[in-house]
């Protein structure tokens, strides 16, 4: 069946879903905005209390659920309204790491980053290139059997 253009489309926009602590990187996400900051509209904020709020089960749902990648923004370290949630959520995420090499999907196709309120520009390029870099592994393994 030959691939039509909405297919093409489709095929090179992945989809990510980026977990951002309300503090910091959700308000540097509205800066972006508020300052018509250009990142892919693929991008989908789930905006959390703190980057330590997001639990590993919580990345790979998302990956069940069709997400190409999946990025973790969260306060600078020391710079965290809760005083250490971004320190758990590094160790966190470490363990994640494993877990996903486990279950044969890439690493790349996760991030974390530590983005503040004020660096909305910071917020719109690591969305452009994380988009980018997710598009050019392509599809990923499908994850629809772990339920």
């Amino acid at each position: 069946m030959p691939m039509t253009e909405n297919d093409a489309t489709t095929a090179t926009k992945p989809l990510i879903v980026a977990f951002c602590c309300n503090w910091c990187s959700y308000a540097g996400a509205d800066l972006a905005g508020t300052s018509r900051l250009d990142y892919p509209a693929d991008v989908k904020i789930i905006r959390v209390p703190c980057s330590c709020r997001v639990n590993p089960l919580f990345v790979l749902r998302a990956f069940q659920r069709g997400a190409d990648g999946v990025i973790i923004a969260g306060c600078h370290p020391g710079d965290c309204h809760y005083t250490t949630g971004n320190y758990y959520a590094r160790r966190r995420m470490s363990m994640l790491f494993g877990m996903l090499d486990y279950l044969g999907i890439e690493r790349d196709r996760t991030r974390v980053e530590w983005i503040s309120a004020a660096e909305g520009a910071k917020f719109a390029a690591t969305m452009r290139d994380f988009c980018s870099h997710v598009a050019q592994l392509g599809p990923k393994n499908n994850l629809g059997e772990l339920r």
